[in-house]
This record gives structure tokens, C-alpha cells and sequence, in this order.
């Protein structure tokens, strides 16, 4: 097609749409299997709190990740029938100043956790074999560079077994 003056041309485009229709539906079934698993019956602590207290006498420029090592006493009975292989996870808020700790009300202060010697970070899962019951500790921590003020403190998590 030729534009008015110049000598210049215009292309068009045509564009067509090419309609197909659908093919017709088939039925095929589908057969969807699975086994639900129930977690393991364990009781811990008799389903009471576990309580670790560090006293009234923590002397705050003391407390370097070592001193004042307390054992997380608690009790543990499982009815497991298919298999032993178990693993645990102490879950709580993470210290702002170290992931690894559990986070204190008190500014400045973390609690280490350990499965017998080994450092366990907060939130991470270890692996056990049951009708072993794994020793736990906890260690109060120091931010460093930090003053701590006196007076009590506190703090929670909640203990978790599984199947591994």
C-alpha cells in the first residue's frame, strides 16, 4: 500500500487465529497410596515441665558459656512398636545475638544448649536410638561486650522427639 508523497511504503500485517477444537476428555484413574505414620507414643517428664533452675547465687561476671552448666533432668518413656531409630529438638526463640542460644528475657544473656558434650544448637535435630535417653544440658552465655544487670531471668522451649 503507498503512503501519499515520499516514496515510502507501508507493510500490513494480517494475522490470522487458527481455531482447533479441544480434543475430547478421557477418564483415566488414578490410584494414590501412602502409609500415615503416627508419631511416636512417648511420654516426656510424665507430660509435666521440665524445670532447670540456676539458682540465686549466678554471679554475672561469671557467666563465660561454662560456668553454671546445669543437666536437663527430665523422664522419658516410649510404647514404640515399628522402630527405635528417634531423633529430639529443643525448639525456642533464638538469641539475637547468636543463633545457636536460646534467648533470655534479660538483654545480653543466652542459654547454650548441649546433648551430653557436644554443643546442640536451638532448633536443630539430633538423632538417638531409643530406650537411650540423651543427656542434656544448658549453659548460661554472655553476649560479649555486654554488662548484664542483675535479677532474674527466664526462658522457654519445648522439647521434641520424632521418628528419624
Amino acid at each position: 500500500m503507498r503512503t501519499g508523497g515520499g516514496g515510502k511504503y507501508r507493510t500490513g500485517v494480517l494475522l490470522g487465529i487458527l481455531l482447533m477444537s479441544a480434543p475430547s476428555v478421557a477418564n483415566m484413574p488414578v490410584n494414590i497410596r501412602g502409609t500415615v505414620i503416627i508419631p511416636p507414643p512417648c511420654t516426656i517428664n510424665n507430660n509435666q515441665t521440665i524445670q532447670v533452675d540456676f539458682g540465686n547465687e549466678v554471679m554475672t561476671t561469671r557467666i563465660d558459656g561454662v560456668n553454671y552448666k546445669q543437666a536437663i533432668t527430665y523422664s522419658l518413656s516410649c510404647d514404640i512398636q515399628k522402630s527405635n531409630n528417634l531423633k529430639m529438638s529443643i525448639q525456642g526463640t533464638a538469641a539475637t545475638f547468636n543463633s545457636a542460644l536460646l534467648r533470655t528475657d534479660k538483654n545480653g544473656l543466652g542459654i547454650a544448649l548441649y546433648h551430653g558434650a557436644q554443643p546442640l544448637n536451638a532448633n536443630t535435630w539430633f538423632n538417638y536410638t531409643y530406650p537411650s535417653k540423651p543427656e542434656l544440658y544448658a549453659v548460661l552465655v554472655k553476649q560479649s561486650g555486654v554488662t548484664l544487670t542483675g535479677g532474674e531471668f527466664a526462658a522457654s522451649a519445648t522439647l521434641l522427639i520424632d521418628y528419624q
